[in-house]
């Protein structure tokens, strides 16, 4: 400790008024804290994206519309008819000469409510049709995935 000389009074210099320290990093202490925080946020988000019956519901809606298009373009391409119709266990393709479709529902809580057939081909303009999909686990929840037949199918609002 140095002490400078003033006068008659001693005054100590700054450095003698700090205690020795190390600064080696962050503590034991320190780190758990945050990890403890990381993990409570990833916590946090991963049951934020937790994915809801609506959201699968929607996605099976769209990912049936994009399957009735492209059976609908290789109805007109070979020149044969096409029939969706719906199963037990999901749905199937009747026509469809070379190429397997998916057959299945990705999300086992989404069923069909048509019991008609769907008719794609092989005219350019088929005529109005719709599918209506439900929610087995809550059956107010539905969409509808409709054509008027000239345009691509598409997800329209679920009617009762």
């Amino acid at each position: 400790m140095r002490i400078l000389a003033a006068g008659n009074k001693s005054v100590p210099t700054p450095s003698a008024q700090l205690p020795a320290r190390r600064s080696a990093g962050f503590t034991l202490l320190e780190l758990l804290i945050v990890v403890a925080i990381m993990a409570i946020a990833t916590a946090g988000v991963g049951l934020a994206l937790r994915d809801a019956p609506a959201t699968s519901l929607e996605r099976e809606a769209q990912r049936l519309a994009a399957l009735l298009e492209s059976a609908r373009a290789q109805s007109r391409m070979s020149a044969s008819p096409v029939r969706w119709r719906a199963t037990a266990t999901g749905f199937a393709f009747d026509g469809l000469n070379g190429t397997t479709p998916p057959l299945k529902w990705l999300d086992a809580d989404v069923q069909a409510a048509t019991a008609e057939a769907v008719v794609l081909g092989p005219e350019p303009i088929i005529g109005p049709q719709q599918i209506r999909l439900v929610s087995i686990s809550q059956p107010s929840r539905s969409l509808t995935i409709a054509t008027d037949g000239v345009r691509p199918f598409s997800v329209v609002a679920g009617t009762p």
